[in-house]
């Protein structure tokens, strides 16, 4: 995958739609751009939407708790 796209006079490119695809980009998400030692950059999708984080504390053996169930720390 290495399409090209054109950097316009104010700095902006397309990603192109595969690439967006590929990665689940939204109109809006955020980016950041990395400069690494040897030029290479890199570009990641910051956005975490409530949704990808569903299920990331749970175990397979785990009971699952209710919110309203859960007592505050102190």
């Amino acid at each position: 995958m290495a399409d090209a796209t054109t950097l316009t006079s104010k700095g902006q490119v397309t990603v192109p739609r595969e690439v967006r695809d590929r990665l689940g980009l939204k109109a809006g998400d955020k980016l950041t751009f990395t400069v690494l030692s040897d030029g290479t950059v890199t570009m990641r999708a910051k956005t975490r939407r409530l949704a990808d984080l569903a299920g990331l504390l749970t175990r397979p053996d785990q009971p699952t708790v209710a919110v309203e169930d859960m007592k505050p720390f102190g």
